[in-house]
């Protein structure tokens, strides 16, 4: 009775991730599938489609071992299971591992008589830096945080005070107004203007902010400090839900190897007889 239950249990185990990785394959394909009529998917979207093909494609493929070989006891699908769950268990280990590791270094600093905390570049890792400073991946990152409207988030009519002791994210104190060592004259939030005579020649985003509402600073070295601000803040969180993963492929890779002990069982109890 006990080996039919494990089994049992290992087949339930393996549909539930089964179903998981259909509707992150089917997520895959949805942004990557051209819409019509509404505007298409965004440049933050596009970003989501490799990733949830190849995580997707992955769970769908190491379930339906899993459950082939659970319910047709057929041992070779089985090691392989085990093969590819203790592989997943292997990477997601490492990239727990990483996720801290790379995030460790970087925060806000905070501003003499405001609420928000300014970022900067040289604060991040240098693994970091790279992956946000690259030409190519920034175009594509600019052009997610212009398509979701990041600075559009702004409280509006908020008077000056009210501003700089706003509780600002690291994308909107970084993309959506100029350092505060520029000295600009704040008008609004999104709005401000540059003194006659510049007075911080040394931080080059004093020049590069604009009052256009497609540019603000979204060319800025702050707004690239302030993805990475955001990306860390992230990372730390899904650091934690790899953990969470790492353990439920444990319990997983603990049933697969149970319901090949019960296949080696049942093939010796078939010969004995």
């Amino acid at each position: 009775m006990a080996p039919r239950c494990s089994n049992a249990v290992f087949a339930a185990f393996n549909v539930v991730t089964l179903l998981l990785g259909a509707a992150v394959l089917a997520a895959g394909i949805y942004y990557g599938a051209p819409h019509r009529g509404g505007g298409g998917v965004t440049e933050c979207e596009r970003f989501l489609r490799a990733p949830a093909l190849a995580l997707g494609g992955a769970i769908v493929a190491v379930s339906l071992a899993g459950l082939a070989g659970a319910c047709c006891r057929a041992t070779p699908l089985l090691w392989a299971y085990i093969l590819l769950t203790g592989l997943l268990i292997l990477a997601a280990a490492c990239f727990g591992v990483f996720a801290l590791v790379v995030t460790n270094a970087g925060a806000g600093r905070a501003v003499s008589g405001r609420g928000f905390r300014e970022y900067h570049l040289g604060d991040y890792s240098t693994w970091l830096r790279r992956s946000v400073e690259d030409g190519g991946h920034w175009a594509r990152i600019r052009s997610c945080l212009v398509d979701t409207g990041v600075c559009r988030s702004l409280k509006s009519n908020q008077t000056l005070d009210e501003f700089v002791n706003s509780n600002l994210s690291p994308l909107q104190s970084g993309c959506c107004k100029p350092p505060t060592a520029c000295n600009f004259t704040y008008q609004n939030e999104t709005y401000w203007i540059k003194p006659p005579t510049p007075s911080n020649y040394s931080d080059p985003d004093c020049n590069s902010w604009s009052n256009d509402q497609s540019e603000l600073c979204y060319g800025c070295q702050s707004c690239k400090a302030g993805v990475l601000g955001n990306l860390r803040s992230s990372w730390k969180k899904i650091a934690f839900v790899n953990a969470a993963f790492v353990a439920l492929l444990l319990v997983v890779y603990s049933l697969g190897c149970c319901a090949l002990r019960n296949n080696r069982r049942h093939k010796y109890s078939l010969v004995g007889k």
